[in-house]
């Protein structure tokens, strides 16, 4: 059976005016030149959303890569994050203004708290990145690594999110958190979409692989797309960057997206020891 294709950049909308591209380019372990010639080949192939972090220390590449590029700055969404040290009001405010150093720009589209610290109390945290946002040096605010409790706490405090990075893939499928943002206007942006390969091995990937005659990393993201979420592969090499945007090409069949909502199996892969996900 063949591929039904839809084409066109895809966006993912959320509460108010959110909008992000539904297909980025995710950074981590990306630096120097690396970093610089992946950016910039992911924005010659067509992306418009590129993810960072202050602890990837791969900004100033980045933002070396948006300079050099044909690609005018508006027309580019970067995603960038604080880190879950540095959440008190002072930290945030020094830390926003190290990044746009690095990436010399007087913005960023979206600003997460990379991971949630219950020793730093959030209303603090909320109050300075509202600031840097009325500021203009933010033009949204989000969070990564919340769980539901993180996201019922940031409600009461009228944090005013827009978005939850978090892990997500088929064999560790969030249902209750993605239905709970999906009620919340919260766009869900799946990191490691790909479970580092994991995922790539499964046998239910590769045989809808085959259906549709595409690469089992364009049948994974784009079961992440038909969820509603955003999803953000990394990678080091130009080929697999472009054989990822391939997936907005076309649409995965309702029932082969259920075949694969059944692959979960909590496979959590990414977890530290300041995680707070029994929180």
């Amino acid at each position: 059976m063949g591929r039904v294709y839809n084409g066109g950049m895809k966006y993912v909308h959320g509460k108010k005016d959110f909008k992000i591209p539904a297909l980025g380019l995710g950074t981590y372990r990306l630096t120097d030149q690396g970093a610089v010639d992946m950016v910039s080949a992911a924005l010659d192939i067509g992306y418009r959303h590129i993810d960072t972090a202050s602890v990837y220390k791969n900004q100033d590449a980045i933002g070396e890569a948006v300079e050099k590029s044909s690609v005018d700055r508006e027309d580019i969404f970067i995603t960038s994050k604080v880190w879950h040290t540095n959440l008190h009001y002072e930290g945030v405010k020094t830390e926003i203004e190290q990044t746009l150093n690095l990436l010399n720009t007087d913005y960023v589209d979206l600003y997460l708290i990379h991971w949630p610290n219950r020793n730093i109390p959030l209303e603090d945290t909320l109050k300075a990145l509202h600031e840097i946002r009325d500021e203009g040096k933010v033009r949204y605010i989000g969070v990564s690594n919340f769980t539901i409790h993180h996201l019922e706490d940031e409600k009461e405090l009228g944090g005013d999110i827009v978005c939850n990075q978090v892990e997500f893939h088929p064999t560790f499928y969030q249902k209750e958190l993605l239905e709970y943002c999906k009620n919340e206007d919260i766009v869900l942006t799946a990191y490691s979409p790909l479970a580092q390969g994991a995922d790539l091995k499964e046998p239910v990937i590769k045989e809808i692989a085959e259906k549709y005659d595409v690469s089992t990393a364009q049948v994974v993201l784009n079961w992440i797309l038909a969820k509603g979420a955003v999803a953000i592969p990394r990678s080091n090499k130009r080929e697999h960057i472009r054989d990822n945007w391939e997936t907005l090409s076309w649409n995965l069949e309702a029932e082969d997206i259920e075949q694969i909502d059944e692959i979960n199996r909590d496979n959590r892969i990414l977890d530290f020891g300041f995680s707070e996900f029994d929180y």
